[in-house]
């Protein structure tokens, strides 16, 4: 059996610590604010997420594109070429076209290279959703799993993987399509906030509303009530944009509800946040189904 690297990209919006203690390798995705480019390392060496979402505050405008199929042949080549098959899980196709550019980067290398492996899992996951699902392959392959067992059992239980989200600015959604012009207005106006999850294709899609910023971070507790696999004994993770105070509340409330004894909490980084905004609270955990 060779040995091998699992693989992401920083849309699992996973700290730098993480990264170190799991042993796994990410790729860096772009986002662009004025006219420069930023890569987003896990470790910030080329913006602070506080930063960004000052800037985003400000009213600066962020965009992301793909990472293309030679970006992950570049990154990929290397372990191959040291003799190393590779697991990548990737970020949801249903939000974005990296997952392909993946695939096929598998392809033309798996060719290259055909005493090596390249397998890419379509997390259909997004931000700490998928960096989730990465620390529990991790954990996996650090007990000695192999490639497939680690790559099979992500296949088996991505769609377990909830992800609930919240966000303060309705602005950022009525930018990318999510709601209406009208709807972000009407919902300023009366403080209604959307309460969001990422569904079995991937996608973010909006399930409801709540009246008021505290009412919408409980109803994200409230979700997880319902569908966590014993929720006192699995590692839970919350993501945010710029609002550490509410990611804090909301990670008390787990606590407090299910006696969960481990939350981990970071930034939603800019590849997500650009779309997402400042104010963006999200829970993952473990569950029956999303």
């Amino acid at each position: 059996m060779n040995d091998y690297v699992l693989f992401t990209d920083s849309s699992a919006d996973l700290s730098q610590q993480l990264v170190e203690e799991l042993g796994v390798e990410v790729l860096p995705l772009c986002f662009t604010m004025g006219d420069k480019t930023y890569r987003n390392w896990p470790d910030n060496r080329e913006m602070d997420p506080e930063e960004f979402y000052r800037m985003l505050r400000e009213g600066a405008m962020a965009t992301t594109s793909a990472v293309n199929v030679g970006d992950y042949t570049e990154a990929l080549t290397p372990f191959l070429e040291a003799g190393k098959d590779v697991l990548v899980l990737a970020f949801s196709s249903g939000l974005s076209a990296t997952c392909n550019s993946a695939r096929i980067a598998a392809q033309e290398l798996n060719e290259q290279y055909p005493q090596q492996r390249v397998r890419v899992v379509d997390t259909l996951c997004a931000s700490l959703g998928q960096g989730l699902l990465v620390w529990h392959a991790a954990k996996l392959k650090q007990a000695g799993k192999s490639l497939d067992e680690v790559g099979d059992w992500a296949e088996e239980n991505k769609l377990r993987l909830c992800h609930w989200f919240t966000v303060s600015d309705l602005h950022f959604l009525k930018r990318g399509g999510r709601i209406s012009p009208a709807t972000a207005v009407l919902g300023t106006m009366l403080s209604i906030k959307p309460v969001m999850h990422v569904d079995d294709e991937g996608h973010l899609i909006k399930v409801g509303t709540a009246r008021g910023r505290g009412a919408s971070l409980k109803a994200l507790v409230d979700h997880m009530a319902e569908t966590a696999d014993d929720p006192g004994n699995q590692v839970v993770f919350i993501s945010h944009g710029g609002c550490l105070e509410d990611a804090q509340k909301v990670a008390q409330d787990v606590k407090a509800r299910f006696g969960t004894k481990e939350v981990v909490i970071n930034y939603v980084g800019p590849v997500i946040g650009a779309h997402s905004g400042p104010g963006t609270v999200a829970l993952f955990f473990l569950g029956s189904k999303r």
